[in-house]
């Protein structure tokens, strides 16, 4: 599988991120550990994770980071990995109110630090904003911590572009570091916003992508599948006219997308899979997509990705608008 070094970081990470949303909790430890042993012996070393991940579900907090720093000991893989995982997102009983004050910021990285059994966080993310807050106050206090020795390197996570413009702004006038990654909503398919439920998410767009390519900040997509959505419409597993009239992905731009996917996999001889993976990983700038398997069967597919270089062309017309 290839690998890239995030820019502005030491990190050089495999081409593909494994997503842990659901370990510890939807998928049992013993499965988790299966998925990570394989992306492993397959070339992977980049993994995600969130304080926060299968919270929403009933029993122990903060069980994917901890499910996590459990196969690290049995496994002694530290040093096989680059972990980044994020922190401060609201109380999922109160997501209106933010948690971005500084002591927010230290209390939630020194959880993760116990949580996953690390000294330092290789990458680590703001899951929310608080655009209350002052960009000069979160980049002084995220770069405290980097001083501190508590984490290596720090992104953003759903966080609007002209906010990660204006961070990266007053670290590069302050010599201080920014952000080395931005994570957001990001798939081949087009995204009804409306259908979502959570109004704190935030996708790509133009704006972002421009800004994306002007500055090299990587780019770490999650939903980087689009939760199937391609491979089950191919699978008559949604009916067309339900895919394209509900849901998340019910956008008419999203029926062209699927019939250029078809003729591109007749041409190329490449699977759904690769192609939607290959889209993210042509852009101008470093993209890392998340990957979220809940099985090998998918692990295993998504890997097949891993190797793909998709042209800029083709990734430019698999998105066209028309």
């Amino acid at each position: 599988m290839r690998a890239l070094t995030l820019p502005g970081t030491t990190l050089t990470v495999a081409a593909l991120c494994l997503g842990t949303a659901e370990f510890g909790a939807a998928i049992a430890r013993a499965d988790a550990f299966r998925l990570l042993d394989a992306y492993t012996d397959a070339g992977g070393n980049f993994i995600d994770t969130a304080k926060v991940y299968a919270d929403w579900r009933p029993g122990e907090r903060s069980i994917g980071e901890k499910t996590i720093g459990a196969w690290l000991r049995q496994r002694n893989g530290r040093d096989r990995l680059i972990i980044a995982t994020k922190g401060v997102h609201p109380d999922l009983a109160r997501m209106g109110v933010p948690r971005l004050a500084p002591a927010d910021i230290a209390a939630d990285i020194e959880a993760s630090q116990r949580n996953l059994g690390v000294d330092a966080l290789d990458l680590w993310y703001l899951h929310r904003d608080d655009e209350s807050r002052p960009v000069t106050e979160i980049i002084e206090t995220l770069n405290a911590q980097v001083a501190a020795g508590r984490i290596k390197h720090f992104g953003c996570s759903n966080w609007r572009t002209e906010r990660i413009a204006a961070a990266q702004a007053y670290a590069q006038s302050h010599g201080l570091q920014g952000f080395r990654a931005n994570q957001m909503m990001w798939s081949l398919a087009a995204v009804n916003h409306k259908a979502l439920g959570d109004p704190t998410l935030v996708a790509m767009d133009a704006a972002m992508a421009r800004l994306h390519t002007q500055t090299q900040l990587a780019a770490a997509p999650y939903t980087s599948q689009a939760h199937g959505f391609f491979h089950k419409l191919d699978a008559g597993a949604i009916s067309s006219a339900g895919a394209f009239r509900d849901g998340a992905y019910a956008d008419p731009v999203n029926r062209t997308r699927y019939a250029r996917l078809l003729e591109l996999r007749a041409r190329t001889g490449l699977s759904l899979t690769q192609l939607v993976l290959g889209y993210l990983m042509a852009q101008p700038f470093p993209t890392v997509p998340v990957i979220g398997p809940a099985s090998l069967a998918q692990l295993t597919d998504s890997m097949t990705a891993g190797d793909v270089a998709l042209s800029a062309e083709d990734a430019e017309y698999l998105a066209a608008d028309n």
